[in-house]
């Protein structure tokens, strides 16, 4: 048995879709005899009839319905392998590793990555959420062709970097919590008998210095969404990105805490957040379409 011919398989298609022999002969600008031989040429190939002739038009057999989604998958399949070979040989990347910021907003991420894949179809894309240090890690040691990071000390001088947004912090706690009673600014003393929530780095490339980290007894949380449960369920008291527990707040499931003082400041942080990339590894098309996206307006 020879292997069908994809422009075989395109004819068969052409047939079922156009609804007989001599539209799909009008479609594809071929004489109907050649039309013709290509699909008797797939039947003598497959050992199957194709179709059944017996009426005005051409009826897919039992077989023909069987073997219809495996000729579709077959030229889908290869229109994908064109597609990505024109776009790579006109210097598109093949693919596109994006790393993000575990606090970072992830609505204003989700329509830039539809148009993504709309505008790059061929480009296999990547999308990895990780925290602190370990998001800016990634990107740093080239594990990630773009990244949505916290920018630190030094980072400038490795990668190439636009801001994109600011995350702002608030210190929170669940509304039968001891310290959501307490009224006006919470002196550090107060905030340092009970337990605080710490959202933790895990990477290697040195560890993410601690901030506002007051308490005596503190749980380290690798996963913001372990601490936001532990806060709505009165574990402890922490801090938070507005975005996250903005919802709470306006429903009373979590109560914001107002601390005198935090890192020697009247208030809690705003986190900068850049997109970024190595000097040394300029993403490619696609890449740089994103790069773009993400530092401009939200």
């Amino acid at each position: 048995m020879y292997d069908p011919s994809i422009d075989h398989l395109r004819v068969f298609l052409a047939v079922v879709e156009q609804g007989s022999f001599s539209a799909a002969a009008r479609a594809m600008g071929r004489a109907q005899s050649a039309i013709t031989y290509a699909v008797q040429k797939l039947e003598a190939q497959a050992g199957l009839h194709l179709f059944d002739r017996a009426a005005y038009r051409p009826v897919l057999t039992e077989a023909g319905r069987a073997l219809l989604p495996r000729a579709q998958a077959v030229l889908e399949a290869v229109g994908a392998f064109r597609t990505q070979a024109d776009g790579m040989a006109s210097g598109l990347e093949a693919e596109l590793t994006l790393l993000v910021e575990a606090m970072f907003p992830m609505s204003r991420l989700l329509g830039a990555l539809r148009d993504l894949q709309a505008r790059f179809p061929s480009v296999l894309t990547r999308v990895q959420v990780e925290s602190l240090g370990s998001a800016r890690e990634a990107v740093l040691e080239g594990r990630a062709d773009i990244g949505l990071i916290i920018l630190s000390d030094g980072d400038a001088e490795v990668l190439q970097v636009r801001p994109v947004t600011e995350i702002e912090l608030v210190a929170v706690a669940a509304p039968d919590h001891p310290l959501a009673a307490r009224p006006g600014g919470l002196p550090v003393e107060d905030l340092r008998d009970h337990l605080q929530l710490v959202f933790s780095d895990r990477s290697s490339r040195g560890r993410w210095p601690d901030r506002g980290v007051v308490a005596l007894r503190t749980w380290r949380l690798g996963d913001l969404g372990a601490k936001h449960a532990m806060l709505l369920a009165g574990l402890g008291w922490g801090s938070m990105p507005m975005h996250i527990v903005e919802d709470d707040l306006a429903a009373g499931r979590l109560v914001r805490l107002s601390p005198s003082a935090w890192d020697g400041f009247g208030r809690l942080p705003r986190l900068p957040v850049v997109a970024a990339h190595r000097r040394d590894r300029a993403p490619g098309e696609a890449g740089r379409w994103l790069f773009d996206r993400l530092a401009g307006p939200a």
